[in-house]
């Protein structure tokens, strides 16, 4: 085990960040790295001036909900009012469609965080005069959508990977859009008024913390924290936080703003991130928290459910049922590769359908998976650890049959969420000191997991037990002692055992000026 103290801690993390091009919002690249980004300013300028109807089109996960909330903030705040459609899950499906824009009444539609697979809609929008721009970040196809620009990191054509060593999300793509904007109308416009927003997504889509990602976020919790948005006013009230760690994003902002579109309709979501008074802010709250606790129930009772599709022998989960909920079948599927380390894939079945959320482990590629099966689909997209797919029911055991063929690089399957280790640590190095390095690299999150560490021969006294499963304690090493705290201890030793623990560090915000704490992740003899 490396032992450890801080120059090495500062080396080891250091070391993550090698290959980052960015480490400051000074040297963000210009929008135009992006491929047909300009040609998209240029048109969107000119229907801002002629006073042409204007929608655009999200998605209703927390990415396309932010994206739509920025395109409608910075087209506010211009004086030029746009129509906002965002597809519901039930009722539209996924992305833009034919439907949708028959039915918009516009002359430019853009899309965010959806439209790279949209030829259908892409072609009715020719069929119709109407001049559509995709702004994406999902995976695209071989071909692109026939639309009059297409603005995706990920096209085989963009310089985007030239400039940025991360993958980003889809609010950064309308992000840049809007800065596009901005410099073509050769207007002033604070484009880092976007940042509370932008780390929303970033960490609700689950993009690696790294290069322009770790920056956004770091700054992003910054300006979330001036609470600008009566929404966050709110949640900070409601929730009794002191303020908004990285940790508040998964654990509460996300799957808040997730509930409305996988319960009801995204557009409730987005009305509270774009709400104008506290008040207005805090009944549409009241009404996502109610769908919230309904999405905690039904994930509950399906996850358990599910279980029973899970073998030991087969390499992938494939569960499926006709009565789960189309909305939870993501968060099922992740909570199943999660718990049992195998990619998942959970379906709901009707009319013959099997329509689903596939999530993946590590570092492998769910996309490349599916590939593999792709003529077993109907259709499938998304992004590297998430996808959505369907297929007819028929083919799913063929489906189940040839990913178990399939032979995963033991490498890239050897899972590593928060639990990253870096060595053994005496109690002598854990100061404010450390404290305030572990500062400098936050956030910490996907690819730049917490650290953790382990001690050795400490000895563990004043032990509380809170509520029968969390423990509150301090631990002594050679006369050094640190408060801990271990949520849903598994193992409770005795008063004056001598026990090795794992454990992460945090400051308690909780006393008159902070001290250190231990979270303990594991306690042993």
């Amino acid at each position: 085990m490396l032992k450890l103290n801080k120059t090495k801690i500062k080396q080891i993390l250091d070391d993550r960040f090698k290959d980052d091009l960015h480490k400051n919002l000074s040297t963000i690249p210009k929008p135009h790295i992006f491929k047909d980004m300009n040609k998209a300013a240029i048109r969107i300028a000119k229907a801002i001036k002629n006073k042409e109807k204007i929608a655009v089109v999200g998605d209703y996960d927390v990415d396309g909900i932010v994206s739509s909330t920025i395109m409608s903030e910075f087209f506010a705040n211009l004086g030029v009012s746009i129509k906002i459609k965002i597809p519901n899950r039930f009722s539209d499906g996924y992305g833009i469609s034919e439907e949708i824009v028959k039915n918009l009444d516009a002359d430019l539609i853009i899309t965010v965080d959806n439209g790279i697979v949209a030829y259908e809609a892409a072609n009715k929008c020719k069929e119709l005069g109407i001049d559509l721009i995709i702004s994406d970040h999902h995976t695209p196809s071989d071909t692109l959508p026939n639309a009059y620009a297409v603005i995706n990191p990920k096209r085989d054509d963009c310089d985007f990977s030239k400039h940025i060593n991360c993958e980003i999300c889809g609010a950064q793509v309308a992000w840049w859009l809007c800065g596009a904007i901005k410099k073509e109308l050769d207007i002033e416009y604070n484009m880092a008024s976007f940042l509370d927003l932008l780390c929303i997504a970033i960490v609700a889509d689950m993009m690696n913390l790294n290069d322009l990602n770790h920056i956004l976020v770091r700054c992003g919790l910054k300006e979330l924290n001036k609470l600008n948005r009566p929404a966050f006013v709110v949640l900070k009230e409601k929730y009794k936080k002191k303020f908004f760690d990285y940790e508040s994003i998964p654990f509460l902002i996300a799957p808040l703003l997730n509930a409305s579109g996988r319960m009801d309709d995204a557009s409730i979501s987005y009305r509270f991130l774009r709400a104008k008074t506290l008040d207005e802010a805090r009944k549409i709250l009241e009404v996502i928290e109610k769908l919230n606790q309904d999405r905690k129930e039904q994930e509950r009772q399906s996850f358990e459910e599910s279980i029973e599709f899970v073998s030991e022998n087969d390499s992938v989960i494939i569960a499926y049922s006709k009565n789960w909920h189309k909305g939870i079948l993501g968060i099922v599927a992740g909570r199943l590769a999660k718990q049992f380390n195998k990619p998942s894939f959970v379906f709901n079945i009707e009319e013959n359908i099997a329509k689903g959320s596939a999530r993946s482990v590590a570092e492998l590629d769910i996309l490349e998976v599916l590939n593999n099966v792709n003529d077993l689909l109907i259709n499938f997209g998304g992004h590297k650890g998430a996808a959505g797919l369907s297929l007819d029911v028929s083919n799913l055991e063929e489906f189940k049959r040839r990913l178990n063929k399939l032979n995963f690089d033991e490498n890239i399957l050897d899972f590593c969420d928060t639990t990253n280790t870096l060595g053994e640590l005496e109690f002598s190095e854990i100061d404010m000191e450390l404290l305030d390095i572990l500062g400098d690299f936050e956030p910490f999150g996907q690819g730049n997991e917490k650290p953790f560490f382990i001690s050795k021969n400490v000895v563990i006294n004043n032990l509380v037990l809170l509520n029968d499963k969390h423990l509150k304690c301090c631990f002594t090493q050679n006369n050094i002692t640190l408060e801990a705290i271990c949520f849903n201890c598994d193992f409770i030793p005795f008063e004056g055992d001598n026990v090795n623990i794992h454990f992460s560090l945090q400051k308690n915000y909780f006393k008159p000026s902070p001290t250190i704490q231990l979270n303990i992740s594991n306690i042993y003899i």
